[in-house]
Order: C-alpha cells, then sequence, then structure tokens
C-alpha cells in the first residue's frame, strides 16, 4: 500500500480536488492508496509517514520523499505526464518496498 501526502497551501481546497484526482488515477493503474491531506508547512513533519508526496504549489524545501506536482490535474495542464508520472512513481515505489 501506498502511502501519499497531498499538500496544498491551506490543507483544504485544492487538496481536497487533487486528492480525488489521485485517488482515481491509483485505482485505475491497481495501485492501493491510503492519502491524507495537510498544508505545505506540515511536509517537513508528516513526510516520514508516507511514501510520496503530492502538492498543488510549488514546494521548494528539502524532503527526503518524492515530490510530484499534482496542480495539472485541477488546471488541465498536462494532466496525462503527471498521471504516468504518479503511476511510474508509486509503482517504483511499490517494488521497493516489496524488496525489503
Amino acid at each position: 500500500m501506498i502511502k501519499g501526502l497531498i499538500a496544498c497551501g491551506s490543507g483544504i481546497a485544492t487538496s481536497t480536488v487533487a486528492q480525488g484526482a489521485v485517488k482515481k488515477i491509483l485505482e485505475e493503474a491497481g495501485i492501493p492508496a491510503e492519502l491524507s491531506k495537510g498544508n505545505l508547512t506540515e511536509i517537513p513533519m508528516k513526510q516520514n509517514g508516507v511514501d510520496v508526496i503530492f502538492v498543488t504549489s510549488n514546494y521548494d524545501q528539502p524532503t527526503t520523499k518524492p515530490i510530484i506536482k499534482v496542480f495539472g490535474l485541477i488546471s488541465g495542464i498536462n494532466k496525462e505526464g503527471i498521471k504516468n508520472q504518479i503511476i511510474e512513481t508509486c509503482k517504483k515505489i511499490e517494488m521497493e518496498k516489496a524488496g525489503e
């Protein structure tokens, strides 16, 4: 199971929309996931409890987990590219977890 954090500026509006979009992409790809929401300032505190971080705006602080910018899922810009990046990253994480 992939654990993901979806973070936006406030942790409410765009992260809710993005959470639905990411969940649908992972379900269609057959990747089980548990997604939580938060705001950008919570990333340093929450990153150790997740496998991947999805952000709806720019985040330039160092993290220990991969970050995927998902604003395009809301705006429609490069939606397919983001979808592919989400699937590839999560499949790679699944393989790494299986090898532990």
